[in-house]
């Protein structure tokens, strides 16, 4: 770790453990969906609530979107862009894809943080009126949230 990556390798390093493990707090967002099928994913225990799935699609939503504002880009999903919808035939196979999409894109995003020079987390986010110090810090919290969800919608699957 230089001195000068040494924030940002920091910031990697919380984004990398809220979404694979070592975390704090309890597992992470990887470990919470190790035991997770297809059919409770894409259920809806709680009919008001969003399904483990469509929480997964809209993590990795906001990963592409942090990875685009760091390229400079102003963008903010809405509506399906936000939490796009789940395919209607639930396979195993795709939602073993949408985890496998949703890591790599989160391992290009811990990968391009642990990258960044430090002068660059003080740099406005496009479009917005805050800085990439707060947009990176506030993407673990974003992903800690809905892990707390999904292990809740997890507990309700298995009652239900």
């Amino acid at each position: 770790m230089t001195p000068q990556s040494s924030e940002s390798v920091l910031i990697a390093d919380q984004l990398r453990r809220a979404f694979e493990g070592d975390a704090w707090h309890g597992p992470a967002l990887l470990e919470l969906l190790q035991d997770v099928s297809a059919a409770t994913a894409a259920a809806k225990p709680l009919p008001e609530a969003h399904s483990i799935w469509e929480l997964v699609l809209h993590i990795a939503v906001w990963d592409k979107a942090t990875l685009r504002r760091l390229a400079g880009e102003k963008t903010q999903p809405t509506g399906t862009d936000n939490f796009p919808l789940v395919p209607k035939r639930p396979t195993e196979t795709a939602w073993r894809k949408t985890i496998a999409g949703t890591k790599r894109t989160h391992e290009r995003l811990v990968k391009t943080v642990a990258a960044l020079p430090e002068s660059r987390l003080r740099e406005r986010v496009p479009g917005k009126r805050y800085d990439f110090y707060h947009l990176l810090h506030g993407v673990a919290q974003h992903e800690l949230y809905h892990a707390g969800q999904i292990a809740i919608l997890k507990k309700a699957s298995l009652r239900g």
